[in-house]
């Protein structure tokens, strides 16, 4: 412990409350990623009760350069919301007591909500009123507002509702020097000049913490349909989202393409699953279609669809659940594929988002690329096929996971190959994951300078001491290679 932090922590627990500064093994949750990959050091975790108090306890650490790693539900995947394990002197600010419902106006289809409140609380408060907030994924028990605004979330819904960037009317923040900024107002129009909050969605709290947010509700669902279906190969899938999309429109809330491997990982690992098929096949796609109309009669219209498509060959074969418990069964089966992959090994894990006509390409050669250079590993996928999102694990066998000294290069290697087909295709190499410190210097190397230059400006201007989140999302490597930063060629590689 350095001379100094002892009066630090007794002057954050003055200005944060007494029961809001964790040491020690109280702060051990905090520091360790959920995987178990990243643990991080910080001389305390700081847990405000209210913006307030947030506000104070940035002024504290801008004032005595003590770096801020913010915190929501700690369910990065990019190592976005754990400190390094380095020596600086820096705190971990958890919005998990920042757990209000502010407000819920059903007329507006408007909830305040602050940060720490979860997704799945979310859902709740929003059924209870009749609307529906359409965020969907595995970790909504421990997900938080703050953190799914900061990383830009997007989930299985994202094909009929958008992202996050898509659901957020406004939002409170505190910037680096301790200001507040408040949008909450909950308008659908408003064009008093620039929409900083777009600087704060996805900026993974490099520019300010996210305290609270206006959110869209929606209409609740009041009638649904569900299916699995086999198809033959990723081409297949595509065709039919198209001839659904034709049928369906927007009332298709989700549409997943799932890899027959992937799906055997989770009947494995995770308890109390069903498999939707039997034996498993190579590829599998998961439907929901919803409406608000509750006389729409969703069922029936799928499971006539779906008898057209059989007969044409488009689909091999195809499952309707026949009550509440089976869709529960079907989606849970979904839902456990990140649990069943951290169970199973080491995944090496993809987020890449290309054109949905580019994904049965992206799989094909993706997986090539992963038997070639990592024959260790069995290439499994998950894919919001709908919107475009691929997500290639590379899983190798926990029994045959190699030491960090050979996993290392091993990983990075991958990941270029990877990332230069994703490029290759016009795509990103982050579709909703984030960037975190995982890829920070991926993003330095393969974005135009000119974005690059753009994104540090903006970083100087609300950071200049660079207080929050010092290496996530932006590096300060590239600020130390000023040949790549002012090169002339700017152009974005053809598609």
């Amino acid at each position: 412990m350095r001379n100094n932090e002892p009066e630090h922590i007794r002057a954050l627990t003055e200005l944060a409350g007494g029961n809001a500064v964790r040491t020690g093994s109280d702060a051990t949750a905090h520091l360790t990623d959920w995987r178990g990959r990243h643990k991080g050091k910080a001389m305390a975790v700081v847990l405000p009760a209210s913006t307030e108090d947030v506000a104070r306890v940035v002024r504290y650490c801008r004032e005595n350069r003590i770096a801020v790693f913010p915190q929501g539900g700690n369910t990065s995947l990019c190592a976005g919301s754990v400190p390094p394990e380095d020596d600086r002197c820096c705190i971990v600010l958890s919005t998990d007591r920042l757990r209000r419902l502010r407000e819920i106006d059903a007329a507006a289809d408007v909830a305040i909500v602050e940060a720490g409140v979860t997704l799945a609380a979310l859902h709740d408060a929003a059924e209870s009123a009749g609307r529906l907030f359409p965020l969907r994924l595995g970790s909504e028990g421990t997900a938080q507002i703050g953190g799914l605004i900061s990383t830009n979330a997007g989930g299985t819904g994202a094909v009929r509702y958008g992202v996050m960037r898509d659901l957020v009317l406004g939002l409170e923040a505190v910037l680096p020097d301790g200001s507040v900024v408040s949008r909450l107002g909950g308008l659908r129009k408003d064009n008093r000049g620039y929409d900083w909050k777009h600087l704060m969605i996805g900026g993974e709290g490099s520019l300010g913490i996210v305290t609270a947010a206006a959110v869209k509700l929606f209409p609740a669902v009041r009638d649904s349909a569900h299916a699995a279906c086999i198809v033959s190969d990723p081409d297949a899938a595509v065709a039919l989202l198209q001839r659904l999309r034709a049928r369906f429109d927007t009332a298709i809330h989700a549409f997943e393409l799932v890899s027959g491997g992937e799906i055997d990982l989770a009947l494995r690992h995770v308890e109390g699953l069903r498999a939707p098929f039997t034996p498993t096949p190579p590829w599998i796609v998961m439907i929901e279609l919803g409406s608000s109309d509750s006389e729409a009669g969703l069922d029936e219209k799928l499971t006539g669809f779906l008898g057209r498509v059989l007969s044409e060959g488009m689909i091999e074969d195809a499952v309707i659940p026949a009550s509440g418990q089976q869709v529960n069964e079907l989606w849970a089966v979904r839902h456990s594929l990140s649990e069943a992959n951290k169970k199973a090994g080491h995944g090496i894990v993809f987020d890449v988002a290309v054109r949905i006509s580019d994904v049965p390409r992206f799989i094909r050669e993706s997986t090539q690329i992963v038997k070639d250079h990592t024959p260790l590993a069995d290439p499994v996928f998950v894919c919001h096929l709908g919107d475009g999102n691929v997500h290639l694990i590379a899983m190798i066998p926990r029994e045959v996971v190699p030491a960090s000294g050979i996993l290392e290069p091993l990983v990075h290697g991958l990941q270029d190959k990877v990332h230069d087909l994703a490029e290759r295709l016009g795509g990103s190499f982050s579709a909703e994951h984030g960037i975190g410190r995982k890829l920070a210097d991926e993003m330095a190397r393969r974005l135009p300078p000119a974005e690059m230059r753009l994104m540090h400006a903006i970083k100087q201007a609300l950071d200049p001491h660079g207080v929050f989140a010092p290496d996530v999302l932006l590096t300060s490597k590239a600020e130390s290679e000023p040949a790549r930063m002012i090169a002339d060629d700017d152009q974005t590689p053809p598609r």
